[in-house]
């Protein structure tokens, strides 16, 4: 691409967990954010969620109230669709192919070849999604992890169709949100997910073969060094979010064994037990 997209205007699209955390970092560097959702409810709960996560901030001396106050003033939270005017547009919906290439058509027919369109997906192929659209060159992954106000890493994924300019200038952004960007290839689960998959696999077929109850196993990993076990993260990413993605993985592969998705998941996800954000999965919460 030999013109290059100055970003200042940045959309976040799906107002759930993981946008909501990407609308607030974009904010706290200073970005205009328009943070989209088509549910009222879940506009209003992301507001929320960023106004205690900014608040403590503040009560850590990690923000001052005058950056804190910049911060919210920043980002827009809206359900109108023919508002999202920017250089940049982030989804973060659903992990399924078909409502992201909608969307991304969409924003395309009203913003057209000067905005960047980035997908969060945790395993869906860039590639994929680009070649159901009208610009696939303008198409690149940006993959924050949860909590994406926390963690430093983010996966930057170029698509066979990818402009290797987007590409760069991607990076650049990621840098200016003081995170740490590494470029990876367009393969299934890209690099962190692929390697993350026999985590949580390998600790479900362990529970389902009764080799230990799933706080024990969450016990051991954390007193061998890994901050959360791998239950009480899933729990923390959404355990619906967390079978779906290794179930798209699983389908990648070719039905690769290893990456086989667990009946003990799926019952948790068709009993409405996602995690944390419905007070109950693996544990329980107030």
């Amino acid at each position: 691409m030999n013109k290059k997209i100055d970003i200042r205007t940045v959309v976040i699209a799906g107002a759930g967990t993981m946008g909501a955390g990407i609308a607030q970092v974009c904010a706290q560097a200073g970005y205009k954010v328009y943070l989209f959702d088509i549910q009222p409810k879940m506009l209003e709960t992301a507001r929320q969620s960023i106004v205690a996560s900014l608040q403590k901030l503040v009560s850590m001396g990690k923000l001052d109230q005058q950056s804190n106050e910049q911060a919210l003033a920043n980002i827009t939270f809206t359900g109108l669709a023919n508002e999202l005017k920017a250089d940049l547009v982030i989804e973060a919906i659903i992990e399924k192919t078909e409502p992201k290439v909608q969307l991304f058509q969409q924003l395309m027919d009203l913003n057209g070849e000067n905005t960047i369109y980035a997908t969060n997906t945790s395993s869906i192929p860039i590639t994929q999604i680009a070649a159901k659209v009208s610009l696939p060159q303008n198409v690149v992954g940006i993959h924050f992890f949860n909590p994406a106000h926390i963690m430093k890493l983010v996966e930057v994924i170029k698509g066979a169709k990818t402009d290797p300019g987007i590409v760069e200038m991607v990076y650049n952004f990621v840098l200016s949100l003081k995170k740490e960007p590494v470029i990876a290839a367009d393969s299934p689960g890209f690099i962190v997910n692929r390697v993350a998959r026999l985590f949580y696999v390998e600790s479900l077929k362990i529970l389902e073969e009764q080799v230990a109850d799933f706080k024990t196993i969450d016990r051991i990993m954390e007193s061998s060094g890994f901050k959360m076990g791998p239950f009480r993260l899933m729990d923390l990413i959404g355990v619906d979010t967390n079978y779906s993605v290794t179930e798209s993985q699983y389908q990648l592969f070719n039905f690769e064994p290893r990456f086989k998705p667990s009946r003990i998941q799926k019952q948790k996800v068709d009993a409405g037990l996602h995690g944390k954000k419905t007070n109950e999965g693996f544990y329980t919460y107030e």
